[in-house]
């Protein structure tokens, strides 16, 4: 053996014993292909234990071993890590997928290599060594970080923040902005501008430049169709593939602005409504009774100024003269929320008072809870009332010559209109009392029921007086129109004329 040869054995040799504990996997090779030494990690890497496994030279190892990009495209012959360094290439951080051939358990390996070529003093090629990081675990965490960055349905981007170009987006961001993915892959951050109008767009540009976070700021991204959305970006740091990259994730606004300006249109339409309508209507605080608004019907009507109004209660501004009746009403809309058809007394600035029926609502304005009162002002038809009741009662103090028809009209026409009915029942009435009752229902006077009753007319005149006690009525159109309101003696005397 020459001494020349003799020194290159010595030289690999020690090189060997300096490689073979490492936790880089090494791999020496001749220049002819011919795999001549692997310390034990290149072996693990491999699934295998000896030398002899991983194949005599590049073709016995492309027949044991299929390599894959990481694109999941297929290596070609000259692009095996082994040809490439047989031929004096030399290169870095090429990422391939290792997986043996025909096992029944696939497993499979990514390998980082790079390659180095050691000359002798002449310059000749003297040891080809492939360098193996092992890879798999970082891919693996890449490989779930990459599903979960697809799955996840909240709007993301990343872009490489060496030339701000986007390397990755989700569907979620396609889906909110009507983009396809090759309209988003490799473009700059400013030509899809995910900044577009953000309210701290120098402050969120700085940070893009420094590679720090972007705090939340709202923002309104073009879309490709025209138009422009409304959403929320943030931006964090994090590192991909050892290059330094930043993660944009949205939340889309559009939502809440569509239903911001749906309220607000409604609003607008209630406000207008509010203020046209000719009804007195009044809106106060439902935690409160505070008067917020009125409108020019109410102030018109009451004889107040909105100055006298807004900002005092409903009990200082003492409309509602009865107080027991506005505690009522209070109670009951903080408890059923609405009260419809309730007859009151209303004063008007200064000391005249008007008949009203009131109905209330609970409506929410800029999220407060307020009752909306609207007021009808009755008192020209209770007057009416008065004296077509005055008029009956006048007529009707010698009513035997009514007809049973005509009886009922006139009931009918002194009929109030009011929902409430008087707490007295015609339970609380006598027998005696009830024949009574009938008979003037039928339009008899006093002293045709006292002969129909065969009683003395002293005796009738006191039975009337009681049951108009009883009846809380003070007349007998009073006393028909009671009976009428809850349908007695629906039966009798038909046909009588």
């Amino acid at each position: 053996m020459s001494e020349a040869i003799l020194a290159r054995e010595t030289n690999r040799r020690q090189l060997q014993q300096i490689i073979s504990g490492l936790s880089d996997g090494v791999m020496l090779v001749e220049v002819d292909q011919t795999i001549i030494w692997a310390n034990e990690a290149a072996l693990l890497m491999h699934g295998v234990e000896e030398i002899s496994e991983l194949g005599a030279n590049g073709e016995a190892y492309r027949d044991k071993f299929s390599l894959r990009y990481r694109n999941n495209h297929p290596l070609d012959v000259d692009q095996y890590p082994i040809s490439r360094v047989a031929a004096g290439e030399v290169f870095s951080d090429v990422l391939i997928e290792v997986s043996k051939i025909g096992e029944e358990e696939e497993r499979s390996w990514v390998h980082r290599v790079r390659s180095m070529v050691l000359e002798d003093s002449t310059g000749t090629p003297e040891s080809l060594v492939l360098i193996l990081a092992d890879a798999t675990e970082w891919a693996g965490a890449e490989q779930r970080f990459e599903k979960t960055f697809n799955a996840n349905p909240a709007p993301a981007v990343i872009c490489r923040l060496s030339d701000l170009r986007f390397i990755k987006v989700n569907q979620g961001f396609l889906e909110m902005t009507g983009h396809s993915r090759e309209s988003v892959i490799g473009r700059s951050v400013y030509e899809v501008d995910v900044l577009e109008n953000a309210e701290r767009k120098d402050l969120a540009i700085e940070r893009l430049n420094q590679g720090a976070t972007i705090p939340q700021m709202q923002a309104e991204l073009k879309l490709p169709e025209g138009g422009t959305k409304l959403v929320i970006v943030a931006g964090q740091p994090l590192d991909m593939n050892e290059e330094d990259c930043m993660l944009f994730s949205f939340t889309d606004l559009e939502p809440r602005r569509k239903a911001e300006t749906a309220l607000r249109q409604s609003e607008e339409r209630f406000a207008k409504a509010f203020k046209l309508t000719p009804v007195p209507t009044l809106v106060c605080t439902a935690d409160r009774q505070q008067i917020v608004e009125a409108n020019e019907a109410f102030v018109s009507t009451l004889g107040y100024t909105p100055q006298e109004l807004i900002g005092r209660t409903v009990a200082e501004l003492g409309f509602i003269e009865d107080g027991a009746v506005m505690d009522g009403l209070f109670n009951v809309l903080e408890t059923t929320g609405r009260v419809d058809g309730l007859d009151l007394k209303v004063r008007k600035k200064g000391s005249e008072s008007l008949d009203c029926v009131l109905a209330a609502d609970t409506v929410t304005i800029q999220d407060n809870a307020c009752y909306l009162f609207v007021l009808m002002d009755i008192t020209e038809r209770k007057r009416s009332e008065l004296e077509l009741v005055e008029a009956i009662e006048t007529v009707m103090q010698d009513a035997s010559w009514f007809s049973q028809t005509l009886i009922e009209k006139l009931a009918n026409a002194k009929r109030v209109n009011t929902r409430q009915l008087p707490s007295a029942s015609f339970t609380d009435l006598t027998a005696r009392e009830r024949d009574v009752l009938s008979l003037i229902c039928e339009g008899l006077a006093d002293k045709e029921i006292a002969a129909r009753l065969n009683l003395a007319l002293n005796t009738i005149r006191n039975h009337v007086a009681t049951v108009y006690s009883k009846l809380d009525v003070h007349s007998r159109a009073e006393a028909i129109v009671w009976a009428r309101e809850r349908n007695l003696f629906a039966n009798q005397g038909k046909g009588k004329r």
